[in-house]
Parts: C-alpha cells; sequence; structure tokens
C-alpha cells in the first residue's frame, strides 16, 4: 500500500462526510429532472413555474454562496456545514406537504440556501485535509465521483421510482444522506481552530449586492417570457441586475474590508478555473433540460425509458472516474483541464447537429459532456484553491460552486426561456400537434447553438488565463 493510499485511507471519515455533502448538492436537481413533466401535470405547472421548480433552488444555491462562503472563513467551515445540513433535512421533510407549484418553488428555494451553507466547506476542507498537490487532485476526484455518480444516477434514479412511488419521495431522499453527512462531518473534521479564520469584518452590503446581481439576473429571462417585451417589469430587473452588478463592483473596490477581493479573482489559476467550471455547469444543465423535455414531451418516452436514455451519461461519468488522476499526471493539470472542456463544447455542438432528430446524437452528447465534465470538474477546483491564500479557500470553493450553479442556472433559463418563446401552448400537454413538433425542434436547435458559443467562449478564455498561470517568468536582466 503506498503512502497516498495510506494518507487518503486515514481521512476515510472526513472524506465520507464530503463525499455526502457534495452528493446532496448533486442529486438534489438531477433527481427531479426526469420528474419535471410528471411535477408539472400534478400540479399544473405553467411552462416558466416548471422551470423555477429546478432554476429556484439554482438562483438561490448561487445568489447565497459568496455569502455563506465569506461567513464559513470567518465563523467556521464545519460549524456552518452542520447549519446547513440540519435546514436541507427540513426543508427535504417539507416536500411531503407541499400541493402547489409556488409551494414546491418555496422548498426548493429554502433547499438552495440550505446546499449554499455546505457546498463552499466540501471542497475547502477536502483541499485542506492534504499538502501535496496529487492527493488533493485524488481527495477532490473521490468527492466529485461520489456527487458526480448522483448527477449520473440522478435521472435513472428518479424514473425508476416514479414508476412505483410519488414524485415528492425523490426529494425525501435528501434526509437520509443529509443525517450520514452530519454524523461523519462532526466525528471525521477537525472543528476550525480559531487562528485560522479570517477576522475581518463580513461585508453586509457587499452581500445584499451580489445576491441582488445573481438573483435578478436569473429572474429577468423568466419575467421576459411570463410578461412579454412590452411590459416594464422585465426590463426594471434586468436594469436592477446591472446596477446591482455596478454597485457590487465599487463596493469591493472601495470597502475597507470587502466580501470578494477582486485582486484574487483576477488571478490567472482562478480566473482560468473559474471559467472552466462555468463552461461545466452552463453545458451540464442546459443540455440536460433540453434532453428530458425532448424524449418525453417530444419523442413521447414515459419517464422510466427517458430515465433510461440518459445512461450514457451515467455510464461515462463512472467509467472516467479513475482515469482522472492518470491524465493528469500524464498531460498536466492545465493541459488536462483543456482537453476536458473541450469534449464539453464538442458535446454541445454534437446535440445541435444530431441530438433534435436521432438518440445516437443524444446519446453522443451525454457522454462526451459527461466525459468533459469528468475531468475539468475537478482541475478547474484544484486550480481555483491553489490560487487563493490559505485561509481564503472556502470563498475560493464558494466561487468555484457559485460560478457552476450561476451557469447551471443560466443554461436552465437560457433554454426554458428559447422554447418558451418559440412553443406554442401548453408544453406540459399530454399531446402536440405537428406545428408544436416543429417549434419544439427549432427552439431545440437555437437553444442548443446558443449553449456552444457560450460553453466554447468560456472555454478558450479559461485557456488563456491557465495558459498566463503556467508561462515563464523572464529572466533577470543582470546588473
Amino acid at each position: 500500500m503506498s503512502d497516498e493510499q495510506q494518507s487518503l485511507r486515514g481521512a476515510w471519515l472526513a472524506l465520507t462526510g464530503l463525499s455526502a455533502v457534495f452528493l446532496v448538492e448533486m442529486l438534489d436537481n438531477s433527481v427531479l429532472t426526469v420528474a419535471l413533466p410528471t411535477i408539472g401535470r400534478d400540479l399544473a405547472a405553467s411552462t416558466a413555474g416548471l422551470q423555477w421548480v429546478t432554476g429556484a433552488y439554482s438562483v438561490v444555491f448561487g445568489g447565497l454562496m459568496l455569502v455563506f462562503g465569506a461567513a464559513a472563513d470567518r465563523f467556521g467551515r464545519r460549524r456552518l456545514m452542520t447549519v446547513g445540513l440540519v435546514l436541507l433535512g427540513l426543508a427535504s421533510l417539507a416536500t411531503a406537504a407541499v400541493s402547489t407549484a409556488p409551494e414546491l418553488v418555496a422548498v426548493r428555494a429554502t433547499m438552495g440556501a440550505a446546499a449554499a451553507m455546505t457546498a463552499p466547506g466540501a471542497g475547502a476542507l477536502a483541499f485542506r485535509l492534504f499538502d501535496d498537490e496529487g492527493l488533493r487532485v485524488r481527495a477532490i476526484t473521490l468527492i466529485s465521483t461520489v456527487g458526480l455518480v448522483g448527477l449520473a444516477i440522478g435521472p435513472t434514479l428518479g424514473g425508476l421510482v416514479l414508476a412505483v412511488a410519488p414524485w415528492q419521495v425523490l426529494l425525501l431522499v435528501n434526509v437520509p444522506v443529509a443525517a450520514l453527512a452530519i454524523v461523519a462531518v462532526r466525528r471525521g473534521v477537525a472543528a476550525d481552530d480559531p487562528a485560522d479564520l479570517h477576522r475581518v469584518p463580513l461585508d453586509l452590503p457587499g452581500a445584499a449586492l451580489g445576491t441582488a446581481t445573481v438573483v435578478l439576473a436569473l429572474v429577468a429571462p423568466t419575467l421576459f417570457v411570463e410578461s412579454g417585451a412590452r411590459s416594464p417589469l422585465p426590463w426594471v430587473a434586468a436594469v436592477a441586475a446591472l446596477l446591482a452588478a455596478v454597485g457590487f463592483v465599487v463596493r469591493q473596490r472601495t470597502a475597507a474590508h470587502p466580501l470578494l477581493d477582486l485582486g484574487l479573482v483576477t488571478r490567472p489559476l482562478v480566473s482560468g478555473g473559474l471559467a472552466y467550471k462555468a463552461a461545466a455547469g452552463l453545458a451540464t444543465a442546459g443540455l440536460g433540460y433540453l434532453v428530458t423535455l425532448q424524449l418525453q414531451f417530444a419523442w413521447g418516452w414515459p419517464p422510466a425509458a427517458a430515465a433510461l436514455g440518459m445512461l450514457p451519461q451515467v455510464a461515462v461519468l463512472l467509467a472516467t472516474g479513475p482515469l482522472v488522476n492518470p491524465l493528469v499526471q500524464r498531460l498536466g493539470i492545465h493541459r488536462a483541464a483543456g482537453l476536458g472542456a473541450g469534449a464539453i463544447v464538442v458535446g454541445l455542438a454534437l446535440y445541435t447537429a444530431l441530438g433534435t432528430v436521432t438518440y445516437v446524437g443524444v446519446a453522443l452528447a451525454l457522454a462526451l459532456v459527461a466525459a468533459g465534465l469528468r475531468v475539468a470538474g475537478v482541475v478547474a477546483m484544484v486550480n481555483v484553491l491553489q490560487g487563493l491564500p490559505a485561509n481564503r479557500t472556502t470563498i475560493g470553493a464558494a466561487l468555484s460552486d457559485t460560478a457552476t450553479e450561476i451557469t447551471s442556472g443560466t443554461g436552465v433559463a437560457l433554454a426554458g426561456t428559447v422554447i418558451a418563446a418559440l412553443f406554442t401552448g401548453t408544453i406540459t400537454a399530454t399531446a402536440w400537434s405537428p406545428a408544436q413538433s416543429a417549434e419544439f425542434h427549432g427552439a431545440a436547435l437555437l437553444a442548443g447553438a446558443l449553449l456552444t458559443v457560450l460553453a466554447a467562449a468560456m472555454t478558450g478564455w479559461a485557456m488563456l488565463r491557465t495558459r498566463a498561470a503556467v508561462s515563464p517568468e523572464p529572466a533577470p536582466v543582470a546588473a
């Protein structure tokens, strides 16, 4: 047995708890993906309401991530994680009482707030368990494997459960997982050393501006679809998002103790890693949303068959786990990240070209995006955390998760907005007319193209930034 394996085995309880935390984060939205049509019919949800069943979680999660990441660096990572896990379990239990779409959206928003308390600490504490880069890559790979298994099996599990139980059971799964995480984290992760905490005051105005920016930016597209461009409401939301973003930047540049030191974000490793995470989040959520609607609504597959249709994603996520560390060792961490992100872009392009007309295109797209996510997700997190000071690792993990959640919400919002704008009638109707099928095909084609372009732009930016991080310094001139 190698020293590396002994080190990982010695931290098994901590890694079990942190893996369970990440599992809840990944499983929470993915398990509902295949259930969206059933939920829409059961709760009589509109297209926009169905979109916000998943979007509310992502919006609140992304909006509060920086706040709770900064709070964890100040008040204790393990302490805040425990509070979040308790809240997550209680919110999941409340699902049993849901009877309307707004109630479900409120529960999902609460679960997003709870997840924002737990997620940053998972990556930061795993990173801080070891000093060696190889151990860090393996630890984060292990944790992400558990989470990505949840992401992968979520649609399949959801479809199989729907065949024998009501959809509410899908969210009740969070309760035992959260309980396991609480026990393992409390026993396996040491309490924070007070000397290791970031002691400057929390920037509450900056926190409010940052949260408002994220929430308004993701709410505005839905308002444009619901109210139309002639209504002042969506324009007010869009302008308010822009003003909040400007106010956040100004506040962070002028505050004595900013919530987020913008100088840290501009570091090449940090900005490059965040761009990789953003591309992965956008692609995974956007493609998953499009494929789910396509299989069940456009092609008429039942939930169980649609769940089986997502198996290429499951198989690739499971099969590529053991390959991440050897690939990083062979290519280097930066080339491996670029290769993974490139696979994501190719997968989206393949769906746009073939996925709307044949399942072969869907399967290949799911496999490529899953393979790219498997590699890029791990190495991007390591890049971000390595580029930050030791006492800011939780805010770094929060930045990474915020990038993923914001772009995941953006991916769903973009796909949902395009479909809602081009599709006439009720998308949850049991039978579509030929005209509606053609409208959905055109909307999916346009949404896939937009997702491909955005992911490619993010990947290109990430490659440029990480290349700057590894560029050799110029030789000093002799006196």
